[in-house]
Protein backbone atom coordinates (compact mmCIF):
# COMPACT_ATOMS: atom_id res chain seq x y z
CA UNK A 1 0.00 0.00 0.00
CA UNK A 2 1.32 3.42 -0.99
CA UNK A 3 2.31 6.04 1.55
CA UNK A 4 0.19 9.21 1.34
CA UNK A 5 2.68 11.98 1.94
CA UNK A 6 2.00 15.34 3.55
CA UNK A 7 3.79 18.56 2.62
CA UNK A 8 7.36 18.46 3.94
CA UNK A 9 7.28 14.72 4.66
CA UNK A 10 10.33 12.69 3.61
CA UNK A 11 10.84 9.02 2.86
CA UNK A 12 13.89 6.84 2.24
CA UNK A 13 14.04 5.09 -1.11
CA UNK A 14 15.33 1.53 -1.11
CA UNK A 15 15.26 1.10 -4.89
CA UNK A 16 16.92 2.77 -7.88
CA UNK A 17 14.56 2.35 -10.85
CA UNK A 18 11.41 4.43 -10.60
CA UNK A 19 8.92 6.58 -12.41
CA UNK A 20 7.86 9.95 -11.10
CA UNK A 21 4.32 10.48 -12.31
CA UNK A 22 2.65 13.88 -12.22
CA UNK A 23 -1.05 14.38 -12.77
CA UNK A 24 -3.68 17.10 -12.76
CA UNK A 25 -7.18 17.89 -13.99
CA UNK A 26 -7.95 21.37 -15.30
CA UNK A 27 -11.32 22.81 -14.33
CA UNK A 28 -13.80 22.57 -17.19
CA UNK A 29 -15.15 25.63 -18.96
CA UNK A 30 -12.11 27.85 -18.41
CA UNK A 31 -11.83 28.82 -22.10
CA UNK A 32 -8.32 27.70 -23.04
CA UNK A 33 -6.73 24.28 -22.68
CA UNK A 34 -4.27 24.03 -19.80
CA UNK A 35 -0.74 23.22 -20.96
CA UNK A 36 1.04 22.16 -17.78
CA UNK A 37 4.66 21.12 -18.16
CA UNK A 38 6.56 18.77 -15.85
CA UNK A 39 10.32 19.30 -15.60
CA UNK A 40 13.23 17.84 -13.66
CA UNK A 41 16.14 20.02 -12.60
CA UNK A 42 19.28 18.07 -11.71
CA UNK A 43 21.40 20.16 -9.34
CA UNK A 44 24.78 19.82 -7.65
CA UNK A 45 25.98 20.35 -4.08
CA UNK A 46 25.92 24.14 -4.63
CA UNK A 47 22.22 23.87 -5.62
CA UNK A 48 23.01 24.82 -9.21
CA UNK A 49 22.16 23.03 -12.43
CA UNK A 50 24.98 20.60 -13.30
CA UNK A 51 24.82 21.84 -16.92
CA UNK A 52 22.01 22.96 -19.21
CA UNK A 53 21.60 19.38 -20.52
CA UNK A 54 20.59 18.33 -16.99
CA UNK A 55 17.39 20.38 -17.24
CA UNK A 56 14.94 17.70 -18.41
CA UNK A 57 11.70 19.02 -19.91
CA UNK A 58 9.58 18.89 -23.10
CA UNK A 59 12.46 20.21 -25.27
CA UNK A 60 15.16 18.02 -23.67
CA UNK A 61 13.64 14.62 -22.94
CA UNK A 62 16.68 12.91 -21.41
CA UNK A 63 19.71 13.70 -19.28
CA UNK A 64 23.20 13.12 -20.74
CA UNK A 65 23.96 10.41 -18.16
CA UNK A 66 20.89 8.42 -19.27
CA UNK A 67 19.43 8.52 -15.74
CA UNK A 68 16.28 10.56 -16.54
CA UNK A 69 13.86 10.22 -19.43
CA UNK A 70 10.80 12.45 -19.83
CA UNK A 71 7.94 10.62 -21.57
CA UNK A 72 6.80 13.75 -23.43
CA UNK A 73 4.49 16.74 -23.28
CA UNK A 74 0.71 16.60 -22.83
CA UNK A 75 -0.16 20.06 -24.21
CA UNK A 76 -3.86 19.99 -23.27
CA UNK A 77 -3.99 17.91 -20.07
CA UNK A 78 -6.57 15.66 -21.72
CA UNK A 79 -4.41 12.68 -22.66
CA UNK A 80 -4.30 11.00 -19.26
CA UNK A 81 -7.92 10.06 -18.53
CA UNK A 82 -7.30 9.93 -14.77
CA UNK A 83 -3.74 8.61 -14.99
CA UNK A 84 -0.41 10.48 -14.96
CA UNK A 85 -0.31 13.43 -17.36
CA UNK A 86 3.47 13.45 -17.65
CA UNK A 87 6.10 11.06 -16.30
CA UNK A 88 9.84 11.00 -15.78
CA UNK A 89 11.56 7.61 -15.72
CA UNK A 90 14.61 7.45 -13.44
CA UNK A 91 17.51 5.06 -12.99
CA UNK A 92 19.57 6.27 -10.02
CA UNK A 93 22.36 3.79 -10.84
CA UNK A 94 23.17 5.86 -13.96
CA UNK A 95 23.06 9.26 -12.33
CA UNK A 96 26.07 11.56 -12.72
CA UNK A 97 28.00 11.71 -9.43
CA UNK A 98 27.75 15.53 -9.43
CA UNK A 99 23.94 15.37 -9.12
CA UNK A 100 22.90 15.69 -5.48
CA UNK A 101 19.26 16.67 -5.94
CA UNK A 102 16.51 16.47 -8.55
CA UNK A 103 13.66 18.98 -8.33
CA UNK A 104 10.32 18.17 -9.96
CA UNK A 105 8.41 21.27 -11.03
CA UNK A 106 5.22 21.86 -12.97
CA UNK A 107 4.57 25.15 -14.73
CA UNK A 108 1.63 26.53 -16.71
CA UNK A 109 2.57 27.47 -20.26
CA UNK A 110 1.33 30.89 -21.44
CA UNK A 111 -0.40 31.56 -18.10
CA UNK A 112 -0.47 35.35 -18.45
CA UNK A 113 -2.29 35.49 -21.79
CA UNK A 114 -4.65 32.69 -20.80
CA UNK A 115 -5.17 34.10 -17.27
CA UNK A 116 -4.51 30.70 -15.66
CA UNK A 117 -3.14 29.58 -12.30
CA UNK A 118 -3.05 26.45 -10.15
CA UNK A 119 -6.24 27.53 -8.36
CA UNK A 120 -8.00 26.46 -11.57
CA UNK A 121 -6.45 22.97 -11.48
CA UNK A 122 -7.83 20.03 -9.46
CA UNK A 123 -6.45 16.67 -8.34
CA UNK A 124 -2.77 17.61 -8.68
CA UNK A 125 -0.27 15.03 -7.45
CA UNK A 126 3.20 13.57 -7.71
CA UNK A 127 3.77 9.86 -7.17
CA UNK A 128 6.65 7.41 -7.11
CA UNK A 129 6.36 4.02 -8.78
CA UNK A 130 8.92 1.24 -8.26
CA UNK A 131 9.67 0.16 -11.85
CA UNK A 132 10.70 -3.38 -10.87
CA UNK A 133 7.40 -4.19 -9.15
CA UNK A 134 5.24 -1.57 -10.92
CA UNK A 135 3.81 -0.67 -7.50
CA UNK A 136 3.06 2.89 -6.38
CA UNK A 137 5.27 3.50 -3.33
CA UNK A 138 4.25 7.02 -2.35
CA UNK A 139 1.93 9.79 -3.47
CA UNK A 140 1.66 13.46 -2.55
CA UNK A 141 -1.62 15.14 -3.43
CA UNK A 142 -1.43 18.90 -3.66
CA UNK A 143 -4.42 19.94 -1.59
CA UNK A 144 -3.57 23.59 -1.02
CA UNK A 145 -5.24 26.39 -2.93
CA UNK A 146 -2.59 27.96 -5.13
CA UNK A 147 -4.84 30.73 -6.40
CA UNK A 148 -2.12 32.92 -7.91
CA UNK A 149 0.74 30.44 -8.38
CA UNK A 150 1.71 29.34 -11.88
CA UNK A 151 4.75 27.20 -11.07
CA UNK A 152 5.02 24.59 -8.33
CA UNK A 153 7.89 22.55 -6.99
CA UNK A 154 5.98 19.31 -6.33
CA UNK A 155 8.81 17.30 -4.84
CA UNK A 156 12.49 16.49 -4.85
CA UNK A 157 14.82 13.52 -4.77
CA UNK A 158 17.95 14.26 -2.81
CA UNK A 159 21.06 12.43 -1.71
CA UNK A 160 22.08 12.24 1.96
CA UNK A 161 24.99 10.12 3.15
CA UNK A 162 24.97 8.18 -0.12
CA UNK A 163 21.25 7.33 0.09
CA UNK A 164 18.41 8.79 -2.00
CA UNK A 165 15.36 10.24 -0.27
CA UNK A 166 12.19 11.93 -1.49
CA UNK A 167 10.53 15.02 -0.03
CA UNK A 168 7.02 16.26 -0.84
CA UNK A 169 7.67 19.99 -1.35
CA UNK A 170 4.48 21.73 -2.48
CA UNK A 171 6.13 25.16 -2.90
CA UNK A 172 4.28 27.55 -5.19
CA UNK A 173 5.60 30.47 -7.22
CA UNK A 174 4.07 33.03 -9.55
CA UNK A 175 6.57 32.08 -12.22
CA UNK A 176 7.17 30.27 -15.48
CA UNK A 177 9.74 27.68 -16.57
CA UNK A 178 12.31 30.43 -17.20
CA UNK A 179 12.18 31.39 -13.50
CA UNK A 180 13.37 27.93 -12.45
CA UNK A 181 16.10 27.93 -15.06
CA UNK A 182 17.33 31.36 -13.89
CA UNK A 183 17.20 30.25 -10.25
CA UNK A 184 19.44 27.21 -10.77
CA UNK A 185 21.53 27.96 -13.88
CA UNK A 186 25.13 29.13 -13.39
CA UNK A 187 25.57 30.69 -16.84
CA UNK A 188 24.00 33.62 -18.63
CA UNK A 189 20.50 33.22 -20.00
CA UNK A 190 19.80 34.91 -23.32
CA UNK A 191 16.16 35.92 -23.74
Amino acid sequence: MAINLQKGQRIDLGFTKMTIGLGWDPNEGMGYDFDLDASAIMIDAERKLVSEDYFVFYNNLSSPDGALTHTGDDPSGKNSDGDDDESIIIDLEKIDERVQEILFVVTIEDYERRKQNFGQVRNSYIRIIDNLTNIEIAKYELDEDFSIETGIEFGRLYKRNGNWKFEASGIGYRADLGFFLEKYYKGQIIK
